[in-house]
């Protein structure tokens, strides 16, 4: 149900405002405000921070720059078998299979 409101409350605010918002959040350096909300990403997404150049959260200038970080040298090794898939982001696969007869995978939410 709070799923559902939440969603409900997304479609009656006007996109644009929701983008230009979520851009504001992304490039704040007001440093409580940006080290608060990077810091629950980090936690709530359990993002490994030992594999960044810049361990120390609060060492980024806005959560942009975190989100884009880079890692240190060796941190993601590629996997060279035969057939494996790459991905340059942090994620897993949810589902997998043909797309056919105009089925739709959900990438988000």
């Amino acid at each position: 149900m709070k799923q559902r409101l939440f969603i409900l409350f997304q479609y009656l605010l006007p996109h644009h405002l929701l983008s230009q918002l979520a851009g504001c959040v992304a490039e704040c350096r007001v440093r409580w405000f940006k080290n608060a909300f990077t810091q629950w990403f980090a936690r709530r997404y359990q993002v490994d921070m030992s594999q960044a150049q810049v361990e120390d959260i609060t060492g980024y200038q806005h959560f942009n720059d975190f989100f884009t970080r880079a890692l240190k040298p060796g941190a993601r090794p590629l996997d060279s078998t035969p057939g494996a898939i790459l991905s340059p982001a942090d994620g897993a696969v949810s589902q997998l299979g043909p797309i056919e007869h105009g089925r739709i995978f959900q990438a988000k939410g």
